[in-house]
């Protein structure tokens, strides 16, 4: 057996299941804060093996999902300026702002280009110096510094025509935010690629401060079923304790060398989250010696409508799509089919919200799975 199947052999991950129903023996509540347990959970089937005592909800774990909607407003007004160039990841093409999406604008002439990594808009940058490319940086301590090494890139190469929309996050302030509302959780599914970079100490608040047990997670069945496994041992006996389901990918301090990049290059602020309003201190957002690259002061970002000439000034910003529940969802209030929209106005062919769009969204895994994957 090749060392990645160890981690899919279903007589391992039944083993843990049979070891979870024997753990668990009155109600428990866990959120995975992850867009891809959120979609692995399904897709292994994982979901409909959990003992009917537990429930896993989902959180703020999907980028594109907790991306505000007045942040997808303000893509759409950069995208709109006729000399740039807005270069973005795939899933931020499809989701709908207060005036259509990016695709929309792309099909009246809008130059939006999907790239697969920040490094691709620098190329893309230096290919086409005539025009200035605005990259959307979007993601969590993950992503961030990829985004900032481009932004180190692009000022080596003196390079005029390249800035950011940085919609990127930090992953602690919201785990704040989501433990503060009062939600009954008995602990947490931590993300292990955020904590590939933060570390295990990243989440050691979670226990210091909450008194809640978490377990950082891989993202093959036989990791997430073990870390199911070992919440389940912590809450069962009130332990209050981060443990590190992820050794193999996560170590006690991350990646010391990719946060220096980060913290080069950003510095934290408040930032708006669909679902929680501003949350202090969460996003990123380029410093003072990178300001030339930051597309906020560089743009006149004026929240814009679609007219029948083309984009326009708007009035107000609309916050959310009327009657979608994406926020409830990203927050736990929620399931996805709990929305109304869900399989009926709102479709992978038709999303009404983000949480539809991204391939790590919850509705989206719902959808395509079916409830609880059964």
């Amino acid at each position: 057996m090749k060392p990645a199947d160890v981690y899919r052999d279903p007589e391992r991950v039944r083993r843990l299941a049979a070891r979870l129903a024997a753990t668990v023996h009155r109600p428990l509540r866990f959120m995975e804060v992850c867009g891809t347990h959120t979609v692995n959970l399904f897709r292994f089937g994982l979901r409909a093996m959990l003992p009917p005592e537990l429930e896993v909800v989902s959180g703020p774990g999907c980028p594109v999902c907790v991306t505000a909607a007045v942040d997808i407003d303000t893509c759409l007004a950069a995208a709109a300026h006729p000399e740039v160039e807005f270069a973005t990841f795939g899933d931020l093409v499809r989701v709908p702002g207060s005036c259509g999406t990016l695709a929309d604008l792309r099909a009246r002439g809008a130059r939006v280009t999907v790239v697969h990594s920040p490094a691709a808009a620098v190329a893309l940058a230096r290919a086409e110096p005539g025009r200035l490319v605005v990259f959307a940086g979007i993601g969590f301590e993950t992503t961030a510094p990829l985004t900032a090494a481009a932004i180190v890139q692009a000022a080596a190469l003196a390079l005029d025509n390249f800035c950011v929309l940085s919609f990127h996050k930090r992953m602690p302030p919201i785990i704040d935010r989501v433990l503060g509302a009062g939600h009954r959780l008995d602990g947490l599914l931590c993300p292990g690629h955020v904590a590939a970079i933060a570390g295990r100490r990243a989440f050691a608040p979670l226990a210091e401060v909450y008194g809640l047990p978490g377990v950082i997670g891989g993202f093959e069945p036989a990791d997430i079923m073990l870390a199911l496994v070992r919440l389940a041992e912590l809450a069962g006996r009130g332990a209050a304790a981060v443990e590190n389901g992820y050794p193999r990918a996560v170590a006690e301090n991350g990646n010391p060398a990719a946060q220096a990049l980060t913290d080069r290059v950003f510095i934290p602020a408040d930032a708006p989250w669909r679902g929680f309003g501003t949350v202090p201190g969460s996003g990123l957002v380029p410093r003072e010696e990178f300001a030339r690259f930051d597309a906020r002061r560089r743009l006149d970002l004026t929240p814009r409508k679609m007219g029948s000439t083309g984009m326009e000034p708007a009035a107000a910003a609309v916050s959310e799509p009327a009657g979608c529940r994406c926020g409830d969802v990203v927050a736990g209030r929620c399931r996805p089919p709990d929305c109304g929209h869900f399989g009926r106005r709102c479709t992978s062919t038709a999303p009404v919200g983000p949480c539809m769009v991204s391939a790590e969204g919850s509705c989206a895994a719902w959808f395509r799975y079916g409830n609880d994957g059964e």
